[in-house]
């Protein structure tokens, strides 16, 4: 009995350090991947490029809801974002090819006004060592990923928006 009780605590402390935010990656830059646009047009993640201000690179895709919460609750708040630390969103669909052509539609319709790529081999899922989705990255002025934080809850955007705060004065982030 013991030794299941141990086994639990471990998957589940296992299970909270993985939703907690993480800088495992720290200092770290994207990896060269070939991907796509949204519109099927060749695109390197080395491009994710930001004129020296922050950039959030979020991971979702078509049936998970807290992602689409997630990327809803960036789009209403994008603008002051943008105006208040430069950002710029990138969010990655790792839908497969034959789902990745309705995340077009589906982006659209939902107003979302940052860049939205396809990743529907998964290449760049797999290069950023990405579990569970949603997954989001930030990253400094410099391309260096600074934070990343997996899983959503409502008001999360607001922790979001203090590293990107602190990110786009330069400071560094624990």
């Amino acid at each position: 009995m013991k030794k299941l009780l141990l086994v639990l605590f471990a998957a589940l402390s296992m299970t909270v350090a993985a939703n907690a935010q993480s800088t495992g990656a720290a200092g770290k830059h994207l990896p060269s991947v070939n991907i796509k646009t949204i519109d099927g047009k060749s695109f390197n993640t080395k491009d994710i490029k930001n004129d020296g201000k922050p950039i959030i690179v979020s991971f979702w895709a078509l049936w998970c809801k807290n992602c689409i919460k997630e990327l809803n609750a960036f789009n209403e708040v994008y603008d002051d974002w943008a105006e208040e630390t430069g950002v710029k969103i990138y969010a990655v669909s790792i839908d497969d090819a034959q789902r990745n052509a309705n995340a077009k539609a589906f982006a659209n319709s939902k107003g979302w006004e940052f860049e939205i790529l396809s990743d529907s081999n998964q290449d760049f899922k797999r290069a950023m060592n990405v579990g569970d989705i949603p997954h989001l990255f930030i990253l400094n002025g410099k391309g260096e990923i600074v934070w990343q934080h997996t899983s959503y809850s409502e008001g999360g955007e607001d922790e979001v928006y203090e590293i990107l705060k602190k990110v786009a004065k330069g400071e560094k982030i624990k």
